[in-house]
């Protein structure tokens, strides 16, 4: 019963990190330890944006149906992964050292190539979801968001902090392969099971970009931080979209 209370205290946890969903289990140091089970909170996020999704598709306009979605994806998330790649583009962009690509990466001013990147990701989610419908675009959407959530927990198994911030507990945590083994059933065996084909190459596409994106970071800020994550997640969630929508 303890174990039982426990992995559900770590289950309202990461839903209300990851959502806008309240809970009074919502401390860093807690979410960090519970990391593993994002691709939980990934499922509840995809149930209800998809339940919605396959509703609205059946009687609304495509593009309507595309636009209404990510709307509702970017406020049921508060918004923070958006943002952490427009941060994340910036830095990418910025010339210069280490230092210099960090300090842009941690402007709250909003830089050009974040904008151009947020535009260019919300455009791609538009067309994505519009090109699916009804059941084809629930299943996508679930899928997508296991994906996304378990890149996040991926990263934070093999790499780094690039300094003691708000990344630094969650690679602490996620260092035990125990969780991350938990992690990857909770999110790769749905999506293989679902997806069928288009499933296992949407994993293969995503482990791969997870671990792109983890070497860009540290070859330009010396390892990761939340932005980096954040990034990961919206990242790849569109790249899961775009191949079911292609298949």
């Amino acid at each position: 019963m303890l174990a039982g209370g426990l992995v559900l205290n770590g289950i309202k946890s990461v839903i209300s990190f990851l959502t806008i969903i309240p809970s009074k289990n919502s401390e860093l140091e807690t979410v960090a330890k519970n990391m593993y089970l994002f691709p939980i909170a990934g499922a509840v996020i995809g149930l209800i944006i998809g339940v919605a999704g396959y509703g609205l598709s059946l009687f609304a306009q495509p593009l309507i149906t595309g636009l209404v979605l990510t709307g509702a994806l970017v406020i049921m998330t508060g918004v923070h992964h958006t943002d952490a790649l427009c941060d994340f583009a910036d830095g990418m962009m910025a010339k210069g050292t280490k230092e210099k690509k960090l300090k842009a990466m941690r402007d709250p001013a909003v830089g050009s190539a974040g904008v151009v990147t947020v535009v260019l990701y919300v455009a791609g989610m538009i067309m994505a979801i519009s090109m699916m419908k009804g059941f084809a675009l629930f299943e996508a959407i679930l899928l997508s968001e296991l994906m996304a959530k378990f890149s996040m927990v991926l990263q934070a198994n093999r790499g780094l902090s690039a300094w003691q911030g708000l990344s630094s507990p969650f690679t602490q945590y996620m260092k035990d392969t125990k969780k991350l083994v938990v992690a990857s059933g909770l999110a790769i065996i749905p999506t293989i099971i679902l997806g069928g084909f288009n499933g296992i190459f949407v994993v293969i596409a995503c482990i791969g970009l997870s671990f792109l994106l983890l070497a860009s970071a540290n070859k330009s800020f010396g390892g990761i931080s939340g932005d980096v994550f954040g990034a990961s997640n919206e990242l790849v969630r569109l790249t899961s979209l775009l191949i079911f929508a292609s298949a």
